[in-house]
């Protein structure tokens, strides 16, 4: 398993190194700061580990409290003595509080701003006797140049941490200043057996094995990886997801927006079959429009010309009518009835006295002749004369139509013809006629 490293010169990746045997261990940490940010106790904390932590700056009471709920939480300072004391913070520097009046104005002389607040101060002796139970696996203290009270304010004799991690350089610097408080340390049986550039290790006397793995600043082999990287890790794998997510979305609103086009694109072919339609439509309205005009032209004529033909109907009817009238009058005359006996003397025409008279003559005439015809001796006879002259037969051949004709019953007329109209010729027949019937057809209607 990958060692995650919260601390700021990974002084946890050596305390594990020598102690992460341990399923479950204690801790004390004095001058705590966060919960989080380059802590040295966090990573034992999310191993399952739980101790002191001992943080006098107010602003971080807080989260300690909220994150760390197994732990032992103290807003107060520790030192040489209980009481109170003023704690001289740097708000743009985050872990730069210190109770040591030099100190801060070391700060001042820089340039920052320097706040002052009087804290609570308790001796560490005090404070573990009042919550320490059993071993104490570490003891890390950081308080910028306060390392010295806080040493004299515990009693190396009765509590013996298996391992101490002290802040060895003064506040910014690389100028160690160990030799202010190695004394306080050493003579209770603590072996000196690592510097990492900020803080001194110590090992107990009762723990010699634990010396071993110090000697060696940590590397590859410690498997660990730095929290800023892991974090960065993490945030990249959410922001990853997030890209991911938005691709996804983006992937989805692209299909979106194809579809949208595809829809646009069938709607604007719609569109377009609509306007030709519509213009087809206009067309045919137009056309139709043409052809109504043409067809009321057409019933216009046409309405003009059966009026005028109405009008010619009715100037016949008049015509026939005066026509009809002067007939009856003619009929009725008495100069009509008096030379009704002259007129069929004189009649001419199919139905006239010679015609019938003549009629009757070709018919008995007609009537010896094919009675002559029927003798075989005549046409022994007769025949081969007349086959002697092309003449002779012409003229013997139209005789015998005209006898045929003229001794027909049919009329050549046809139909029955009134008495008062057989002496008018047949064009006035049909003349009456037509009149005859457009009358019929006018009183119909």
């Amino acid at each position: 398993m990958t060692f995650i490293s919260y601390s700021q010169n990974f002084e946890d990746v050596l305390l594990w190194r020598a102690l992460g045997h341990l399923p479950r261990g204690f801790y004390i940490d004095v001058g705590a700061n966060d919960p989080e940010l380059h802590s040295v106790t966090k990573a034992f904390y999310d191993a399952g580990w739980n101790g002191i932590n001992i943080e006098p700056m107010p602003s971080y009471a807080q989260p300690f409290v909220e994150q760390r709920p197994r732990d032992i939480n103290l807003n107060c300072a520790a030192g040489s003595a209980s009481g109170e004391i003023v704690l001289f913070e740097v708000p743009s520097m985050n872990g730069w509080a210190s109770t040591d009046p030099a100190v801060a104005a070391a700060h001042r002389a820089d340039g920052y701003e320097v706040v002052e607040n009087r804290v609570p101060l308790r001796t560490l002796s005090d404070i573990c006797a009042e919550h320490v139970q059993g071993d104490i696996h570490f003891l890390k203290i950081d308080v910028e140049g306060f390392e010295g009270e806080v040493l004299k304010g515990f009693d190396l004799q009765r509590w013996r941490p298996w391992l101490l991690v002290i802040e060895a350089t003064l506040p910014g610097s690389r100028e160690t200043n160990h030799e202010e408080w190695e004394g306080l340390v050493t003579p209770h049986g603590y072996q000196f057996v690592w510097f990492d550039g900020l803080n001194r290790y110590y090992v107990a006397q009762e723990h010699p094995e634990l010396a071993a793995h110090f000697g060696i600043q940590p590397n590859v082999f410690d498997a660990f990886i730095s929290y800023h990287l892991d974090r960065a890790w993490a945030d990249n794998k959410h922001l990853a997801a997030r890209v991911q997510e938005h691709k996804a979305r983006a992937d989805e609103n692209w299909a979106r927006v194809e579809a949208l086009d595809a829809r646009l694109a069938e709607e604007h072919q719609a569109r377009n079959r609509a306007e030709q339609q519509h213009q087809a439509a206009r067309q045919a309205a137009q056309q139709a429009r043409e052809l109504a005009q043409q067809n009321h032209e057409k019933f216009r004529a046409a309405d003009a010309r059966a009026n005028a033909l109405e009008t010619q109907l009715q100037q016949v009817d008049a015509w026939g009518r005066d026509m009809e009238q002067q007939l009856l009058a003619v009929y009725a005359s008495s100069s009509w009835r008096i030379t009704g006996p002259l007129r069929t003397l004189m009649a001419r025409g199919e139905h006239s006295i010679p015609a019938r008279v003549r009629r009757k003559s070709l018919k008995l005439f007609g009537q010896g002749v094919r009675w002559v015809t029927q003798q075989e001796w005549v046409r022994r006879i007769v025949l081969p004369v007349i086959g002697m002259s092309p003449w002779l037969q012409r003229r013997v051949s139209r005789f015998l139509v005209t006898t045929r004709i003229a001794t027909s019953d049919a009329a050549p007329y046809g139909g029955d013809v009134p008495a008062q109209q057989r002496d008018l010729p047949q064009s006035a027949r049909t003349v009456l006629a037509d009149l005859r019937r457009a009358y019929e057809h006018e009183e119909k209607q």
